[in-house]
């Protein structure tokens, strides 16, 4: 019974925040982690605890097993969750390309590639509801292939050069953390991509290594990730260059 509480223990104590890829170590956000299943693991191993310093292992035997349960579910939600945001990634990348390309007339000078780009991002929508993420992810991709020969045009009516720094506004009303930020189309379009403005900013940063402690009012600087133009502060409303 010791030898299964002492596993139980080891197991849910050491859940991993992070992921590693072939490529990089990628860091979990607190609200897909801390999600129920991992929640009621915790709160069943708690129980296991508590019954086998009471000498009930019979009861502990089974909060145990039930800990366990519970902890491969949060394993499999948290993987979902990342596949979807990789999904949303590739999204948002295509609708805003699709937006831009409308900017500068391609549905009058490219037609034949601007309405495949259209219903190619159709069918990445429809993909994503019948959760194939896959099949969703290549649909994106291929409305910026479609249009991946539009370059911007400077001046163009209604549109601005990349935004360079971004005031930060109340996490509970914006959400804005260093993951979401760069997870914005007029950012990196790219979640993942939290560290490199984390490494610019910081010094000018609470905590210079807490990257999660972010006060409202700091000035972030988002430096160029494809050796785009950034200039100004970003400003709601206004419509943005996609990154080359």
């Amino acid at each position: 019974m010791k030898r299964i509480f002492i596993i139980l223990v080891l197991i849910l104590f050491t859940l991993q925040t992070t992921v590693f890829t072939d490529e990089e170590e990628v860091v979990i956000p607190g609200s897909i982690r801390n999600n129920h299943f991992f929640t009621e693991s915790l709160r069943l191993n708690n129980l296991a605890r508590l019954a086998y310093i009471a000498g009930n292992y019979l009861d502990s035997t089974q909060f145990s097993q039930e800990a366990i349960r519970y902890a491969e579910l949060s394993d499999a939600y948290v993987l979902m969750r990342l596949r979807l945001m990789e999904v949303d990634v590739a999204i948002n990348a295509a609708r805003q390309r699709l937006t831009f390309a409308a900017t500068v007339d391609a549905q009058t000078r490219f037609p034949a590639d601007y309405n495949q780009a259209q219903a190619a991002f159709g069918e990445a929508i429809s993909y994503r509801a019948a959760e194939m993420w896959d099949d969703s992810i290549a649909s994106a991709n291929q409305v910026l292939a479609l249009l991946a020969h539009l370059d911007a045009v400077p001046g163009a009516p209604g549109v601005f050069p990349l935004p360079s720094q971004h005031i930060v506004r109340p996490w509970v009303t914006y959400g804005d953390s260093l993951w979401d930020i760069a997870g914005r189309p007029w950012v990196y379009n790219n979640p993942w991509e939290w560290r490199r403005l984390f490494e610019a900013n910081r010094d000018r940063m609470p905590d210079p290594n807490n990257p999660d402690l972010i006060e409202p009012g700091m000035v972030l600087i988002i430096p160029p990730i494809r050796g785009e133009v950034r200039q100004g502060t970003w400003e709601p409303g206004r419509m943005y260059q996609p990154l080359p």
